[in-house]
């Protein structure tokens, strides 16, 4: 059995929404210490629907995929079914990963509530 899925290749290959969202609404910025990956995802927001999501990852094949995927997943979706998303649904999405790379699919999880969190801070201190 390949170690990656054709899935997991195709999104490091391919990755989808790469890039930075001037002004974005919401960012999010996660790393882990440990293996070194470090992701960054920036979310676009019109009515609580997220319009656009880009991001940058600097770290191995399963982060750059877990982030391209993760953003595939919340495109178009509301905020509040974006916060839902678990590491586990990014992994399932990719047709898994190996166990000792879940790590990747947690920080991308980790990465979108971090933006979302960020987007919801600054719509509170505009409203002051």
């Amino acid at each position: 059995m390949a170690l990656y899925s054709e899935k997991v290749m195709d999104h490091f290959r391919n990755p989808r929404n790469l890039g930075v969202i001037e002004n974005a609404d919401g960012i999010g910025e996660v790393g882990n210490a440990k293996c070194g990956d470090i992701m960054r995802i920036y979310l676009k927001i019109d009515d609580e629907i997220i319009t656009d999501v880009k991001f940058e990852t600097f770290g191995c094949g399963s982060a750059i995929a877990s982030s391209s995927m993760a953003t595939e997943l919340i495109k178009g979706k509301p905020v509040s079914e974006a916060l839902d998303l678990t590491n586990k649904a990014v992994a399932e999405a990719l047709d898994g990963l190996p166990a000792y790379k879940m790590h990747c699919s947690v920080l991308a999880e980790e990465a979108i509530k971090n933006a979302i969190e960020d987007y919801r801070k600054k719509k509170e201190n505009k409203g002051k």
